[in-house]
């Protein structure tokens, strides 16, 4: 059960939108909880370099709820092109692998 963990990470501009985010996918038990953290984002958008406080969202989930997951994100994200990324996860401890299944079904 511990290898099928997966992280979902995602990048917002407000911290209201990454409540809102967060608080609906674990509330439709997409993800067993979401993590959010105020970071400074680089990056070039329509050929001009960007320099950005933005919110990142790591969501905890299954690998079987991944899917569903990043589709809703997609769905309710502000950005016209947000990065939406999946990591697999190996290693966790039974226990908590165990209560991300429970949470997430």
């Amino acid at each position: 059960m511990s290898q099928d963990l997966t992280l979902i990470l995602t990048t917002v501009a407000t911290r209201a939108d990454a409540d809102r985010l967060a608080r609906a996918m674990v509330d439709q038990r997409l993800a067993a909880c979401a993590q959010i953290s105020a970071i400074d984002s680089v990056y070039r958008w329509q050929g001009a370099l960007q320099a950005e406080g933005e919110f990142r969202l790591l969501f905890k989930t299954t690998a079987a709820r991944a899917s569903a997951l990043q589709a809703a994100l997609r769905a309710q994200h502000p950005y016209e092109l947000p990065a939406i990324v999946a990591l697999p996860c190996s290693g966790a401890l039974p226990e908590f692998a165990h209560w991300v299944h429970e949470q997430t079904t």
